[in-house]
């Protein structure tokens, strides 16, 4: 078999660029809403007989599926987990991405739910225990605890170190996840959803500060 630089342009001149290795994408909503005059933010509380994370709070959102761009995916798991219609939804921007140490990206997107609309939210009980709203207020007035998780690299024992030239004491690279956690009122909200709540109300602070 021979390559030629004609081969390497036509494989790449329209190639759709994809993670080297198993990576996955999952896209979040995260939707306010607006009640009393105050700025919510939206929850759910997932199922308890889900296989993954039962009971935990979370914002709408899941696996981005193929062909389908993160927006969409946020847009449309809200409306299958909880009825809201996309239409009923305000897009106002992206927000922050997480990339996760677990190998998975997860996309944020910042969407303005009516009132209304959230009162005629239509549970996938399957999925959805319920729907709880949270002043953005109560966020800043009850800061996370946060803790720390040492990632690390464990190696197979099987490793071929003297073949690629290296030493049992390698430095393998290692790093550490924060893990904010949030009791509001007695509903805990921690993990990912936790972190992107943190970041939002640092942002929000930042540039636009409770007074």
């Amino acid at each position: 078999m021979s390559f030629t630089l004609d081969n390497i342009r036509a494989i790449y001149r329209d190639w759709d660029a994809r993670p080297i290795g198993k990576h996955r994408f999952f896209s979040v909503l995260v939707p306010f809403v607006e009640k009393d005059g105050r700025v919510h933010l939206l929850f759910e509380v997932r199922a308890k007989n889900m296989q993954s994370q039962p009971g935990e709070v979370c914002f709408p959102g899941g696996h981005v599926e193929r062909g389908e761009n993160p927006r969409d995916t946020a847009l449309r798991e809200t409306f299958e987990e909880i009825g809201v219609p996309i239409e009923r939804i305000e897009v106002i921007g992206q927000g922050d991405t997480l990339y996760g140490y677990a190998n998975y990206t997860l996309f944020t997107y910042m969407g303005i739910i009516p009132y209304e609309v959230y009162q005629q939210a239509n549970l996938a009980h399957e999925e959805v225990d319920e729907i709880f709203l949270v002043p953005l207020e109560q966020f800043v007035e009850n800061p996370p605890e946060v803790h720390s998780e040492n990632i690390f690299t464990d190696i197979d024992e099987n490793f071929p170190y003297e073949k690629v030239g290296i030493g049992r004491d390698y430095q393998w690279r290692v790093g550490d996840w924060q893990i904010p956690i949030y009791d509001i009122d007695g509903r805990i909200i921690w993990g990912l959803t936790a972190r992107i709540t943190e970041n939002f109300i640092e942002i929000l602070q930042r540039k636009n500060p409770f007074k």
